[in-house]
């Protein structure tokens, strides 16, 4: 299979923004008190799936030197993607491949959180559980993904496009598992945790992210400009 290195890094790039602003919205009150509970849950699904398409193409760019190793020119010619590989020792892939099944975590939680008369238990259980497990995997990726930009973990490059996307990330997958412990539901109550914390948590996490996946297009024309030119 083949596609061009830099139509496949604007997919990466929108399909993030659409998942964000998707879950953006979704955590509007004035959204939700206009559309209903069900049509923002929706919003959240519609939102998990463009993350988790997002997340495969990224991963199908990390195992696919040919995507990345392009020039001005080589950008808009076809290459070869592997759809599967295994490089544990390469950090990039490994953040890539940590969060593309934290994706899949968010679309179990959002499919199951369109159920109604859950208990507090089965909210618990069903929608809770994979929202934590998919921001714990987020966290953990984010960190792989902070190592590949940078020797050190604190070190400060806010010249560097991928340090700036990194760290955005990082932030917004903070913002994540805070609303995740925030949305776990207390049995004795049948109520959130902590009902404003889960909120901005996924708002403000997801704006972070909307603004990482942005900085993919000056960063990819960036990285493509100051490449040397590939050998005839």
């Amino acid at each position: 299979m083949r596609v061009r290195p830099e139509r496949l890094n604007v997919a990466i790039a929108g399909l993030f923004m659409a998942g964000s602003g998707c879950f953006v919205l979704g955590s509007v009150p004035a959204y939700l008190n206009g559309v209903g509970g069900w049509v923002d849950g929706v919003t959240y699904v519609v939102g998990s799936v463009f993350f988790t398409s997002a997340s495969y193409c990224q991963l199908v760019q990390s195992q696919s030197p040919s995507t990345t190793a392009v020039d001005e020119v080589t950008q808009h010619e076809p290459a070869r993607v592997r759809l599967w590989g295994w490089l544990p020792h390469d950090r990039n892939w490994l953040a890539a491949a940590i969060q593309f099944p934290g994706t899949l975590f968010f679309n179990i939680s959002t499919v199951a959180a369109l159920t109604h008369n859950a208990t507090a238990a089965e909210s618990d259980r069903y929608v809770w559980r994979p929202d934590l497990y998919g921001s714990v995997l987020f966290l953990v990726a984010s960190a792989c993904a902070v190592l590949a930009v940078s020797d050190r973990f604190l070190s400060v490059q806010l010249q560097s496009f991928p340090w700036r996307i990194a760290w955005l990330n990082m932030l917004g997958s903070v913002l994540f598992m805070a609303s995740a412990v925030a949305s776990f539901v207390v049995p004795s109550t049948d109520a959130l945790l902590d009902t404003r914390l889960a909120v901005a948590g996924t708002f403000w996490g997801a704006v972070c992210f909307l603004v990482g996946a942005a900085l993919m297009l000056p960063a990819w024309r960036r990285a493509v400009a100051t490449a040397t030119p590939a050998s005839p």
